[in-house]
């Protein structure tokens, strides 16, 4: 019989490591199972239901058929509106999600009846969408393009993951035997209703570069759901119909891929000029912050206009002038901030900008040219018109001011009121510029008329310059609509515009 002899210190010390990993091995095991059993999804799978109930969904026929209709109308009207509210509800009721899963079941199943009828009703649903959402916006009097209906014309690669994750969840989910609420949150996530939408929008104004871009967001989306559609129904293992030979599978996958990267190819370009506008962005206001400052004079807006080839930062200011050795300087330095490419290979092909140019606006020291600025507020501001502005103004400029023979009339209790007044300027610039590609330069201001010292009314003017070759006959009718529109968007009761060279 063995005696039980007490370990050294020296076996202790090599024991302890062999008891540690021994325990670390059975913890992780302990952990593998549990992560096993939480991220479990092939769980409570219901196969045959899920077909069942894609097969079912997909087909446009009678109630279906009508129930797209309403929420293309619905939709419509949303976008038509500038109302977010509205545009979710109509994605809550769209059946449009059918087809597109339906074709990624197909897919995924080697089902090719399935496949065929799923093209079918994914094309009867797209004419319908079309054709509805074209007749609303022909019929509309409402026919300015709203922020809604421009958010739907760039799609990028972002675009590409929504989809992508929603259409994982939305299979997920539809697989199960216990059904849940995640469906709707795929379809408003994906959102595959308003691109539709605003690519009828496109058709009924003649604008087809927002039909393209629109339609090429829908197409997008519905791509990648059904490729997620395709992943899940492959992992789960559903039922394959047709079984294929191992050269016809893999050159069917082949195709697959290459028709994938082909889809996402127009995203990823249009992401990429998202992140060279952000940079530039980014480069532009820490260049504006760091050295635009003038002794003597106020600087009253900054505006920059990127460009992959030639970008602009265009400073407008009051006060003492810039004299053109300043304005140089400034612009020699702009290639420290990466806004001027060099020659090197990177900037050839990864450069923000090829050329930024460094502007001045300015006006000599002297109340009039303080008067029309405040009344002017420049060219084509970029940010929101806040009266913060006229109070500061008239604060820094209140010694100028009393030293002159004219003065200006600043009353303060209505500064209260411009406090809290504010127009989305930056907005409403985009949208003058996508709707009348005639406009060469435009600035809006609020100007106010005097009589007897008094102040007695506040009108807003929008100031426009046409494009050279704009028959008078065009500004003329251009100018109407452009009226009539301003003062629906912004709610305002009357607006004056003014054609200036």
């Amino acid at each position: 019989m063995e005696e039980n002899i007490p370990l050294t210190d020296e076996q202790k010390d090599f024991a302890t490591p062999k008891a540690v990993l021994h325990d670390s091995k059975i913890l992780w095991t302990k952990i593998k199972a549990n992560l096993s059993d939480i991220l479990s999804i092939r769980d409570g799978t219901d196969i045959s239901g899920s077909i069942e109930g894609i097969k079912r969904d997909m087909v446009f026929r009678g109630h279906s058929a009508w129930i797209l209709v309403a929420s293309i109308f619905i939709a419509s009207i949303g976008l038509n509106t500038n109302s977010t509210a509205v545009i979710i509800g109509a994605m809550l009721i769209s059946p449009l999600m059918g087809p597109i899963l339906a074709i990624g079941l197909a897919v995924g199943t080697n089902d090719w009846p399935i496949l065929k009828r799923a093209l079918k009703n994914f094309g009867i649903a797209i004419v319908i969408s079309l054709f509805t959402s074209a007749f609303y916006f022909w019929l509309s009097p409402l026919s300015d393009t709203s922020s809604e209906l421009l958010a739907r014309t760039k799609p990028t690669i972002l675009d590409v993951l929504i989809a992508t994750f929603g259409g994982f969840a939305g299979i997920i989910a539809g697989s199960r035997y216990e059904k849940s609420n995640v469906i709707p949150g795929v379809a408003i996530a994906t959102a595959l209703m308003p691109p539709l939408c605003t690519a009828g929008y496109g058709l009924a104004s003649g604008q087809f570069n927002y039909f393209l871009g629109a339609f090429y967001l829908f197409f997008l989306n519905s791509v990648f759901i059904s490729l997620a559609t395709f992943v899940m129904v492959r992992y789960f293992k559903f039922p394959v119909k047709h079984l294929m030979e191992k050269n016809s599978k893999k050159k069917f996958n082949k195709y697959m891929i290459i028709f994938v990267i082909l889809v996402i190819l127009p995203s990823t370009k249009l992401f990429w000029d998202v992140i060279q506008e952000s940079r530039y962005n980014a480069q532009a206001n820490n260049f504006v912050k760091e050295h635009v400052k003038f002794s003597g004079s106020e600087v009253i807006n900054i505006k920059t206009t990127f460009s992959d080839t030639l970008s602009l930062i265009e400073v407008f200011i009051i006060g003492k002038e810039i004299d053109d050795y300043k304005i140089d300087s400034l612009n020699n330095l702009l290639p420290k901030y990466s806004l001027v490419a060099d020659n090197s290979l990177w900037d050839k092909f990864f450069a923000i900008t090829q050329k930024t140019e460094f502007k001045v606006h300015q006006a000599r020291d002297n109340t009039s040219a303080l008067a029309n600025k405040l009344n002017d507020l420049s060219n084509t501001l970029s940010k929101e018109l806040r009266t913060g502005i006229l109070e500061e103004l008239y604060e820094k400029n209140e010694q100028i001011i009393r030293t002159k023979d004219e003065k200006i009339f600043f009353l303060e209790n209505k500064l209260l009121k411009y406090k809290s007044d504010s127009i989305p300027l930056k907005t409403i610039s985009k949208e003058l510029k996508i709707q009348y590609p005639e406009l060469n330069k435009f600035a809006f201001a609020k100007s106010f008329e005097i009589e007897n010292d008094t102040i007695i009314d506040t009108i807003p003017i929008l100031m426009v310059e046409w494009k050279n070759g704009v028959s008078l006959a065009v500004q003329r009718d251009k100018s109407d609509k452009i009226s009539k529109w301003l003062k629906l968007r912004l709610m305002l009761d009357s607006i004056r515009l003014i054609n200036y060279q």
